[in-house]
C-alpha cells in the first residue's frame, strides 16, 4: 500500500500531465522549459521517483507530440532536448525501448530529412540517434533498417555546420562498429561519399572508412578510384586522411590496381593540364586549372615514396611498373614546386635501395647534376633549367633494362653537356 507521501506525489504528477494535456503550445514550452532545468542529467531511477513510477506516460505524450508537429517547427529543439533526458537517462533501457516501440527512430530521420527544419534541430536528432546507437548493436540495427545510414549520410555531405557534421560522423563511426549486419552497406555509403564537394566531411568520411576497412578482409576495386582523387584536394587534412588510407591498402587485394594508379598520375593526360597563363584571376586557376592536377601528382610521388620505405617488396613492385620514368618526368614539372621535391625525394628513396638504378639517372642527368641531387633532393628543383627539365620530361629510361641490369642508353648522351655545372 503506498505511503501519503507518495500518493501525494502521484497526485502532483497526474495534475502536470492534465495540465499538459489541456495545455496550448505556449504552456507546453513553459512546462518543457521546467522539465529541462529541474531533470537535466537525472538517472532512470531519479526521474521514476520524480514522477511517481509514472514518467513513460508523460515521454509517450512528448513522443506524440513531435511526431505531430516537427514539419511546422513548434519548440522542436525544446521537444528533442526533453526526450534526451529520458534516452539518455542511465540504469536503464526502459524508456529506450518505448521511445522505438512509438516510432522515435523514424521520427528522427524525418526531422533530418524535412528540408524545413532548423539546423540546430537537425543537430539534436543526430545526437538522440547518437545516443541510441550508443546503447548497443540490436539498436543500431533498427537505424540501418529504417535508412538511416543513407539519410546520416546525407546530413554529412549537406550540412554547412561543423557541429551537424561532426555529430553525423560520430554517429556513422558508431553504426559501423558492432553491428556486422550492416557493415558492408555502411562500407559501400562511405565510398561514395567521397565524391562530396565538402572537404571537412571528405575528411570525416576517409577516417571512418579506414576504421570500416581495417575489419574487413578484402577491399572493394571501387574504392581505388574516388581515394586516388582525394589525392586532388587543396586541404591538407584531407590529403592527409586519404594517404593514410591508401598506406593501409596495401594489405589488400586492390594492391596492384592502387599501385599503377599512383604511378600513372605522376604523368597526367595532357587535357587534364591547361597551359601556364598569368593572369589576374589567379584565386580562380587554384580552383579550376591544372592546379589540383598538380596537387594530385605531388601527393602520389610522396604516397610511392612511403609505401616504398616501408616495404622492400613494394618498392620492387613499383620498379616493374617503370616508377624511374614517371618520377624523373615528375621532376620536370617547373609549374608546381612540390611535385617535384615529393618526386625528388622518392627517387632518392629508389637510387640508395637500388644502387643499379643509379647509372640510368645519371645517363638522363650526368654526373655533376646526379651529385648535386643526392645531396640535396630537396632543393634540386632550384637547379633546374628549362632544358634540363625538358630531358627530364622526354627521359626513356627503360626499368625493364634496368631491373635486369642492362644498359639502355635511351638517346640522353647528347644532353650531358647541358647538365654539366662546370660548363655554366
Amino acid at each position: 500500500m503506498s505511503t501519503p507521501q507518495e500518493q501525494a506525489n502521484l497526485g502532483k504528477v497526474l495534475s502536470f500531465l492534465r495540465e499538459w494535456d489541456r495545455g496550448d503550445r505556449t504552456v507546453r514550452s513553459r512546462m518543457l522549459n521546467t522539465f529541462l532545468s529541474q531533470n537535466a542529467g537525472k538517472s532512470f531511477y531519479e526521474l521514476e521517483c520524480e514522477f511517481a513510477q509514472v514518467s513513460s506516460l508523460f515521454l509517450a505524450r512528448l513522443t506524440t507530440w513531435t511526431r505531430l508537429t516537427y514539419m511546422f517547427g513548434t519548440f522542436l529543439g525544446l521537444q528533442l532536448k526533453a526526450i534526451r533526458i529520458f534516452l539518455s537517462a542511465s540504469g536503464h533501457d526502459q524508456y529506450l525501448m518505448e521511445f522505438l516501440e512509438d516510432g522515435g527512430v523514424l521520427t528522427l530521420l524525418d526531422i533530418l530529412s524535412h528540408t524545413q527544419s532548423k539546423e540546430e534541430d537537425k543537430a539534436e536528432a543526430l545526437h538522440l540517434l547518437l545516443t541510441i546507437s550508443y546503447a548497443g548493436h540490436k539498436y543500431k540495427e533498427i537505424i540501418c533498417e529504417s535508412h538511416g545510414v543513407k539519410v546520416i549520410a546525407e546530413r554529412l555531405v549537406e550540412s554547412n555546420t561543423e557541429e551537424t557534421q561532426k555529430t553525423a560522423w560520430a554517429l556513422l563511426e558508431s553504426l559501423s562498429q558492432g553491428n556486422p549486419k550492416y557493415q558492408n552497406q555502411i562500407y559501400r555509403i562511405l565510398i561514395a561519399l567521397m565524391a562530396c564537394n565538402s572537404p571537412k566531411a571528405q575528411q570525416l568520411v576517409l577516417h571512418t572508412l579506414r576504421t570500416v576497412q581495417s575489419k574487413k578482409k578484402t577491399a572493394h576495386h571501387s574504392i581505388v578510384e574516388p581515394l586516388l582523387n582525394m589525392l586532388r584536394s587543396l586541404h591538407m587534412e584531407v590529403q592527409g586522411e586519404a594517404i593514410n588510407l591508401i598506406l593501409d591498402l596495401k594489405f589488400y587485394d586492390v594492391r596492384p590496381m592502387l599501385l599503377s594508379g599512383l604511378v600513372a598520375l605522376l604523368r597526367p593526360n595532357k587535357e587534364e593540364v591547361k597551359p601556364h597563363q598569368i593572369t589576374e584571376e589567379a584565386e580562380m586557376i587554384k580552383m579550376t586549372g591544372s592546379l589540383p592536377v598538380f596537387v594530385q601528382q605531388a601527393a602520389a610521388a610522396k604516397a610511392i615514396r612511403l609505401l616504398a620505405e616501408e616495404d622492400q617488396e613494394l618498392s620492387c613492385e613499383f620498379l616493374s611498373l617503370g616508377v624511374i620514368q614517371y618520377l624523373l618526368y615528375a621532376m620536370g614539372n617547373r609549374e608546381h614546386t612540390d611535385t617535384q621535391i615529393q618526386a625528388s625525394l622518392a627517387l632518392e628513396h629508389f637510387i640508395r635501395s637500388f644502387p643499379v638504378i643509379e647509372e640510368h639517372v645519371q645517363r638522363v642527368m650526368g654526373s655533376a647534376l646526379l651529385t648535386a641531387f643526392m645531396h640535396q633532393p630537396g632543393s634540386f628543383y632550384m637547379n633546374l633549367d628549362e632544358t634540363q627539365a625538358e630531358i627530364l620530361l622526354t627521359n626513356k629510361v627503360d626499368i625493364t633494362e634496368v631491373l635486369n641490369g642492362g644498359n639502355s642508353e635511351g638517346g640522353q648522351e647528347e644532353h650531358l653537356n647541358h647538365f654539366n655545372y662546370e660548363d655554366k
